[in-house]
């Protein structure tokens, strides 16, 4: 459970900013509001200027892709403050192309973080001023975190001895065939003697037997192989 100071945060700013807030909830102990898309920039600049909150440092930006519902991402924002050594995750939920105001007049550090969020996730932010892919190439197609992008891409890329240059090509996957052994670790050690295998049976090699320990399994065996050729005479 979140400590009573995080709690009275929580509703201190869920009170200041009122309709902003969707809603307020703590996951892992942490802060986590949801907040309208068209009122993101309000509240992010509440959450750095008020002394209560003074969330000064922004993390990260990342986005979650559910394809099945209408606004298909959350864009998340992390927050740190430093001075009140708590956390925050700012939540908003928008439609696919629909675009989100950028935070960069609030955080510097937000021009790199919104540029890899339109490069992997394809969540285009008003009014950035350097909105190009960061880690994709530039003739690079798609998004790759999106989940309808697939998993082998649309192309392959190989730096070409005779045009001295990067190409690109068709994906190929060739792939010689291979026998899969899915046994597990445990299941593979036929050979091997481990430490409690003495009372099953004697590898080839591996871990020694104690002579008592020997003589006594030797004993078994006798004794095992004795009642089946009983039972064999018996039968005949």
């Amino acid at each position: 459970m979140p400590d009573d100071s995080l709690l009275d945060l929580a509703e201190y700013i869920s009170e200041k900013l009122g309709s902003c807030v969707i809603e307020h909830k703590f996951e892992k102990d942490e802060l986590v509001l949801q907040v309208k898309p068209d009122e993101i920039i309000r509240a992010l600049q509440f959450l750095r200027d008020d002394r209560e909150c003074d969330f000064s440092v922004l993390i990260d930006i990342t986005a979650v892709d559910y394809p099945s519902r209408v606004e298909r991402f959350d864009v998340v924002y992390s927050l740190l403050s430093l001075r009140q050594n708590n956390r925050a995750r700012v939540r908003i939920s928008v439609e696919d192309e629909q675009m989100v105001p950028t935070s960069v007049d609030i955080y510097s550090s937000a021009l790199w973080y919104e540029r890899e969020v339109w490069d992997m996730y394809g969540i285009a932010f008003a009014n950035n001023p350097d909105l190009r892919r960061i880690l994709t190439d530039y003739g690079f197609e798609g998004h790759p975190q999106r989940k309808d992008f697939p998993l082998t891409g649309y192309v392959e890329l190989r730096y070409d001895e005779e045009y001295k240059r990067v190409v690109y090509e068709p994906v190929k996957l060739t792939q010689d065939f291979r026998d899969f052994d899915y046994l597990s670790p445990w299941e593979g050690l036929t050979d091997i003697q481990l430490l409690g295998d003495e009372k099953e049976s004697i590898p080839p090699h591996g871990w020694s037997l104690s002579d008592n320990v020997r003589a006594g399994l030797e004993q078994k065996n006798k004794s095992t192989d004795i009642g089946e050729e009983g039972e064999g005479h018996a039968s005949n």
